[in-house]
């Protein structure tokens, strides 16, 4: 190839050949300069061990790649051996079309600059180097580090639009990064109606209309200390041999247990199981199936795909497209083929968008991604997280930080005494994924109830999640922890043991991952096996278990006390809303402190993004007629220290469900009243009109009033939103 312009191609995130641009561009575009095209991988150093590709009695020029809080492996197991299927599937699918792909460890910058010297050295010049942009911090160093060597090089260097997502960046209306607005549901308006969104997806390049690949001959080998993987088993081997054992204890993979996503990584397997969900209909039933715990079809399990860019957020929507207008006979057999959008395909797109935002809050708020204080740096929220570290530890710090420690480990093993939390945590730890419900919960549990540093939780999942996201993942433990965009902050709480007896019901799921409570019958025995009696322990022969003579956490949680009252949720769910991505989106009675619950009160109350907030009707009893709310006058100076209450209204320390209710500013102006049982009153958005129209009216901005002369006291007369019901006269 002499005389000859090679380009290189960086792949990062983009494992794919169907609607990649890059490929696309070279495929269908004459005259973009370049007679060889070397397409490139690099397993970086920095989030990837890459010790076990070292030449025998040689040291790694980099660190180990362990979590900066934590001390974790950084790619466990799970995703360093999906990510070597997907890497290998591609590097066939090139190959297929008459291209191929090389497969490098180490910084990319490094590997690039060895590769430039080497093909220099054969008198080959390497004309240019593409790769798709990324987001995230590191990702975002990387791109300058390569930059720089390309300037220093004299090599042109492109940044590429990331078009994995779903609606593109340049559809969106945002001019900046900063003009994202900070709750979702605002950011969902904006860009309705979704099936209109997305940009049409690119076809694959057919075979030999890539540029040439270059001489294997010619190519530079992998760069010493390393050496090159010679197949599939090669690669994972040599991935997955510095890890070793990841928990001092690991529990032992349950009899009879099996992985809800066990699949292979890479396109053609994505593609698999697209045309699955579809054919199968488990894309039409979605909406009815995705809080499910047990099984591979109550989600799409399309995540990890996503994540590695082995398949685009708008090839999902084209396949659903077709399948929607009956334009492709491979999709007859799904219930609901050429009938329109139905909620389960709405709902798929609603995921797609979240994870759209996600990526974008990354880019809106960069590093401050992996702070402590998170998106929020709320100065008014003092919340003092536990850790395990003595130097940054406070000195009264309690439990200390040794005994945060062990409770870190029994968090990872699966040994916390809460069934549900204990169930996903094993999940996880076996198979690399657990549900969404899952992840809600122990978010929570971890951050809310435990009040445990949030980002030792989330470095665990980059560790052990096969489908990790750095920004689904780190935004969505910040929103749980109350330091992201929810816009509830601190006051969204999960009652695991609620939710247990709501999602798993028969208590199936603990029951799989957790054997050692097989032997209980009762479900709140199952999912809190400390609630049990020395005798039903003893028979089922945990007596003497961690799990049951020191739980971490003791949730009182009664569940026979009286039916649960008719009520409607707070929250009317669109079709394919939820409450938040392992992030918590319900809202179970209960504190950050000594937690209690019923069967009987009223929970799974939402607000803010990503579900859409609405009425809720509260029967008391003793007062079953349907009334309006009594007027509440809100003292008119700031800071709205004082409430004037109708005492007809009101009763003390009766605790209706956290909620919006009219407040009244004054005779024309209503406000949405905030409540929330561990803060107390507060109002957000603009004033309402006296008709009780919403305006601009919403809960951004909590503020919290309660306390003083008033504190206890709730309304227990049923209560109407402002926009169902107008104020008193």
């Amino acid at each position: 190839m002499t005389g000859g312009k090679l380009l290189v191609y960086l792949l990062r995130r983009d494992l794919r050949a169907s609607d990649n641009p890059i490929l696309h561009h070279l495929a269908t575009v004459k005259d973009h300069g370049f007679t060889h095209l070397l397409p490139v991988f690099v397993f970086p150093a920095n989030q990837i061990e890459v010790s076990g590709f070292l030449e025998a009695g040689l040291e790694s020029p980099y660190p180990p790649a362990r979590s900066q809080v934590g001390k974790f492996w950084r790619c466990g197991p799970h995703r360093a051996k999906f990510l070597a299927q997907a890497v290998w599937d591609l590097k066939q699918t090139l190959e297929d079309l008459e291209s191929g792909l090389i497969i490098r460890v180490g910084s990319a910058a490094d590997a690039l600059q060895h590769l430039v010297s080497g093909l220099s050295d054969q008198r080959l010049s390497v004309g240019g180097v593409w790769m798709a942009e990324e987001p995230s911090h590191e990702e975002q160093q990387e791109q300058a580090s390569i930059a720089a060597m390309c300037s220093a090089n004299d090599i042109d260097f492109k940044l590429w639009q990331d078009e994995k997502y779903f609606v593109d960046d340049r559809d969106t209306g945002l001019k900046q990064a900063s003009d994202l607005p900070d709750i979702f549901t605002s950011y969902r308006k904006s860009q309705e109606p979704l099936r209109e969104r997305p940009r049409p997806a690119l076809p694959r390049p057919v075979k030999s209309s890539l540029p040439e690949f270059p001489d294997p001959n010619l190519i530079p080998p992998q760069a010493p200390p390393f050496v090159e993987a010679s197949n599939l088993e090669d690669l994972e081997m040599r991935l997955l041999a510095p890890l070793g054992s990841l928990l001092p204890n690991p529990p032992p993979f349950p009899e009879d247990a099996a992985s809800a996503s066990p699949f292979r990584g890479g396109e053609t397997s994505a593609w698999e199981r697209l045309r699955h969900l579809i054919q199968s209909g488990a894309m039409t039933k979605y909406n009815d199936t995705r809080n499910g715990l047990i099984g591979s079809d109550f989600s799409t399990k399309l995540s990890a795909f996503l994540a590695l860019g082995c398949l685009s957020a708008r090839r999902i929507h084209k396949e659903l497209l077709d399948f929607e207008n009956g334009a492709n006979p491979l999709y007859e057999t799904g219930e609901g083929y050429g009938k329109g959008e139905n909620e389960g395909t709405r709902s798929v797109r609603f995921e797609l968008l979240w994870r759209d935002y996600m990526r974008l809050c990354t880019k809106k708020f960069g590093h401050k991604l992996f702070r402590l204080s998170g998106f929020r740096q709320d100065a008014s929220y003092h919340k003092e997280w536990k850790t395990s570290d003595v130097t940054t530890a406070k000195p009264h710090q309690k439990p200390s930080p040794g005994e945060i420690g062990r409770i870190i480990e029994r968090f990872m093993e699966g040994t916390t005494g809460m069934g549900l939390i204990d169930a996903s945590q094993r999940e996880l730890f076996h198979t690399g994924y657990t549900s969404n419900r899952a992840r809600q919960n122990v978010a929570s549990f971890f951050s809310k109830h435990m009040g445990i540093d949030w980002r030792y939780g989330a470095e665990w999942y980059e560790s052990m999640l096969t489908d990790y996201d750095v920004s689904s993942n780190w935004s969505n433990w910040q929103y749980v922890a109350g330091v992201g965009n929810d816009p509830r902050g601190d006051a969204r709480i999960f009652n695991p043991v609620k939710q247990a007896f709501d999602y798993d019901k028969e208590g199936t799921y603990v029951r799989s991952w957790v054997p050692e409570v097989r032997g209980l019958e009762k479900l709140e025995n199952i999912f809190q096996p400390c609630t049990a009696s020395k005798a039903e322990l003893e028979r089922a022969g945990i007596a003497d278990h961690i799990m049951v003579t020191d739980p971490v956490k003791r949730i009182e949680f009664l569940v026979d006390r009286k039916p649960k009252p008719p009520r409607k949720p707070f929250s009317r769910r669109r079709p394919g809303g939820r409450g938040g991505r392992a992030a918590g989106g319900a809202t179970d009675n209960g504190t950050s402190g000594s937690t209690s619950g019923t069967g009987s009160a009223p929970s799974n109350v939402s607000g803010g993004a990503p579900r859409e907030s609405a009425g809720h009707q509260h029967q008391v009893a003793g007062n079953q007629a349907q009334q309006p709310l009594m007027a509440i006058h809100v003292a008119h100076a700031p800071p709205y220290k004082g409430m004037a209450m109708n005492p007809a209204g009101f009763q003390p320390h009766v605790f209706p469900p956290a909620g919006l209710y009219p407040l009244q500013y004054n005779d024309t102006q209503w406000f949405d009243g905030a409540w929330d049982p561990s803060g107390g009153w507060g109002y957000g958005g603009e004033p309402l009109g006296r008709g009780g129209r919403r305006g601009n009216s919403g809960h951004n901005g909590w503020r919290s009033h309660g306390g003083g002369q008033y504190a206890g006291y709730t309304p227990v007369a049923p209560c109407f939103p402002p926009q169902n019901t107008r104020p008193p006269a």
